[in-house]
């Protein structure tokens, strides 16, 4: 994912910073414990669609 995109695209439900997960090629929001996919490149930054995290992905 580009790093300019990665810095401006926020959270849907907090409107937080989304950290990207390098293992799982996710975006991540670590205040609520949810991840975005990436389909194609591009996020899919829904709230609906956030996915919770286990707790092995929870640490930043």
């Amino acid at each position: 994912m580009d790093s300019t995109l990665l810095e401006i695209v926020a959270c849907p439900i907090c409107h937080g910073r989304l950290a990207l997960d390098q293992t799982s090629q996710k975006l991540v929001c670590h205040f609520d414990k949810v991840a975005y996919d990436i389909n194609q490149g591009i996020p899919v930054l829904l709230a609906e669609q956030a996915m919770p995290l286990s707790a092995r992905q929870e640490e930043p």
